[in-house]
């Protein structure tokens, strides 16, 4: 038996969070399971290069005086 599962935490998840049935939980390949489980849903965070990208492609701008009353 492989250490890198914790069996008895999915098998909850799948049978009492999930509600599915023993026949569907163990018809589920592991990758559905992640996936149904919310797994891969968050977003990465935003790195020095993705930060960089979105200065160039929108620089700050000044306010000109015809700005000033907008």
């Amino acid at each position: 038996m492989s250490a890198a599962f914790d069996w008895p935490a999915l098998m909850r998840a799948g049978l009492h969070v999930l509600r599915l049935t023993p026949r569907e939980f163990w018809a589920l390949t592991p990758g559905e399971l992640q996936t149904m489980l919310g797994a891969g849903t968050g977003t990465k965070p935003l790195l020095r290069g993705g930060l960089e990208a979105l200065m160039a492609a929108y620089p700050d701008k000044r306010k000109d005086k015809d700005d000033a009353g907008r």
